[in-house]
């Protein structure tokens, strides 16, 4: 397995983990109150923060652990690389025009911000899973 396989591997792990972690505290806070008035601010920016900082912190730790693995990308991992990035983006822009309409139509903030939290979380998965993907079996030939 080659480093930017473990890595698309590692940000796919991350990335299912802290969603799932913002959810689980966002939605054990409901109780009586509906979901639009639950306090979740700071659990999402949190989530997302220590996603980042785990993300980080696991690629160095992998990276210790196998110091012989090249650090350089040949053609194959930067087109694999591209290709993960361009199936990961489409979210990222149906979260942004998502989020937009949203705030036309004057919906809740919480409702907003968390479309745009799981659409970045959905390119995230749908990135890295097209690398592992490709790594696994092949580059499409176009």
């Amino acid at each position: 397995m080659t480093l930017e396989e473990k890595r698309a591997w590692i940000r796919l792990i991350v990335s299912v983990a802290a969603y799932g972690a913002y959810a689980f505290v966002v939605l054990s806070q409901t109780g009586d109150h509906p979901l639009a008035e639950v306090p979740y601010a700071a659990a999402l920016l949190w989530s997302v923060g220590a996603a980042i900082l785990a993300t980080i912190v696991i690629e160095i730790v992998v990276g210790a652990l196998n110091p012989r693995a090249s650090l350089l990308k040949d053609e194959r991992d930067r087109e694999i690389g591209r290709l993960g990035d361009h199936v990961g983006q489409a979210f990222v822009v149906i979260g942004a025009v998502a989020a937009m309409l949203m705030a036309i139509a004057d919906w809740e903030r919480f409702w907003i911000a968390n479309v745009i939290y799981v659409c970045f979380v959905l390119s995230s998965i749908l990135g890295n899973v097209a690398k592992v993907l490709v790594y696994r079996r092949s580059l499409p030939q176009w």
